[in-house]
């Protein structure tokens, strides 16, 4: 049977992708939505985008656009070091590309270009990094960035909770514009929990994998998931972005 796979966030943590891969069992059939942030993290960056760049060759992925990963392209098409970047994991970034040669770096620079913003697909179910704030959806957002960085749809799904029904003239109307909406950025171990988290209509797939946490997968229809080790016992001499 064809599944659909939402993975969260791997902030350069390539042995937790590897390891969360081989969990997975994939089929040949199954379709893989990266959420985006790819890198800045763990040493493995550069390495991380050229595993997912083989892995398309094989499989059908799909490859949304994070904030870091945004960043990461800046800096190797422009030379920008964004001064918050480097205190937020992209320093090991730049280490990373050091032992990139140039025709690969040409690669991943394509690879960035054809990163989506979102992507929605034909039940009607969302995927994007981070959100989006116009009420009328992606399609009129009037600033691009917004998919990669914004915070206020998942604040918002935590403040609701399970207090407002979807019929309560409250209810945030962004969130009844799709049947479900699958995000990373914000890790939900920041709320004490180390699984990919639901409120509302609303699954956060960012288990902290950058940090303290794991490295997850969840099956979009049957919502079971799949988790590496904690990423860091991976790279024990390593701080991550701790």
């Amino acid at each position: 049977m064809r599944r659909t796979i939402a993975i969260g966030d791997i902030h350069g943590g390539l042995k937790a992708l590897i390891q969360l891969i081989e969990r997975l069992e994939l089929h040949k059939e199954d379709h893989l939505i990266f959420l985006g942030d790819y890198v800045d993290g763990w040493s493995d960056s550069a390495k991380v985008i050229s595993y997912l760049i083989a892995l398309n060759k094989d499989h059908h992925c799909t490859f949304l656009r994070g904030n870091h990963d945004d960043l990461v392209y800046r800096w190797l098409k422009t030379g920008e070091k964004n001064k918050e970047w480097l205190q937020h994991g992209g320093v090991s970034s730049i280490e990373a590309y050091k032992n990139i040669s140039i025709e690969e770096r040409k690669e991943h620079l394509h690879f960035y270009e054809q990163m989506h913003n979102y992507y929605v697909d034909n039940e009607n179910r969302l995927f994007v990094h981070a959100g989006f704030s116009n009420l009328r959806g992606p399609k009129h957002e009037h600033h691009e960035t917004s998919f990669f960085w914004d915070r206020t749809l998942w604040e918002t799904a935590l403040a609701l909770g399970e207090t407002i029904s979807k019929d309560h003239k409250y209810y945030p109307k962004r969130f009844l514009l799709f049947k479900e909406i699958f995000i990373g950025h914000t890790p939900v171990t920041r709320v004490g929990e180390d699984k990919p988290l639901n409120f509302a209509n609303i699954w956060n797939v960012d288990t902290g994998a950058a940090f303290k946490g794991k490295l997850s997968a969840i099956d979009i229809k049957s919502k079971k998931i799949w988790q590496s080790d904690k990423v860091f016992t991976l790279y024990p001499e390593e701080q991550g972005r701790n």
